[in-house]
């Protein structure tokens, strides 16, 4: 069976729903997945300040932290993450910076990546996030699949994203079934690439 870990950071609950869609795709595809979320940096009166960002929070509270040994035991990586400034969340960037360790064991060699985002703008960094994210999985020596447009919905206007499935949230919108139908083919997509490159290396060896 192939291992899946979605690991994600979201404050108000978009990044949050891509998420669970791509979790549910890959276990209909036959994965064995982890939904996990990264730990909160941020303080308590800025998300107090933010109703639906503290309403997300209590919302979730109980989906784990990720941990190191959740990218260790994956085989297939998705990450989501907002957007800032064109960047990842710094939430999420401050996990993947606690991988040092496992990464000069080489155990992050060979898993396979992908990941998705959210802005509030139309041409808010979506695809800008996603190639951030790719300069560390280079390091890894990981194998990155993103969607392209393999399947109809990335031709979606309300997606169309080959880097990754992606969300516009202007004026409080949440992701609608082009956005969630977009994370449920990547998901596919990455469990489809990752069972494939798992069989052939243990075939191999």
């Amino acid at each position: 069976m192939t291992n899946v870990a979605v690991i994600y950071y979201s404050s108000t609950g978009n990044v949050h729903k891509l998420a669970l869609a791509a979790a549910e795709s890959a276990e209909k595809a036959g994965a064995e997945v982890r939904l996990r979320q990264v730990a909160e940096l941020a303080p308590e009166a800025a998300i107090a300040s933010n109703a639906a960002w503290s309403a997300h929070r209590e919302a979730t509270k109980d989906i784990a932290v990720a941990s190191l040994d959740d990218l260790v035991w994956a085989d297939v990586i998705l990450f989501g993450t907002p957007t800032r400034y064109g960047l990842p969340a710094a939430q999420l960037k401050q996990f993947i910076d606690t991988t040092g360790g496992i990464w000069a064991q080489g155990k992050l060699v060979n898993k396979v990546v992908s990941s998705f985002t959210s802005t509030s703008q139309t041409h808010g960094g979506q695809e800008s996030t996603i190639l951030a994210l790719n300069n560390t999985f280079y390091h890894w020596g990981a194998i990155i699949v993103p969607p392209g447009f393999a399947d109809g919905i990335q031709f979606d206007i309300k997606n169309g994203n080959p880097y990754g499935a992606s969300h516009v949230g202007y004026n409080n919108e949440v992701p609608g079934t082009e956005n969630l139908a977009a994370a449920e083919f990547q998901a596919r997509r990455a469990v489809e690439i990752g069972t494939a490159l798992k069989r052939g290396l243990e075939a191999a060896s």
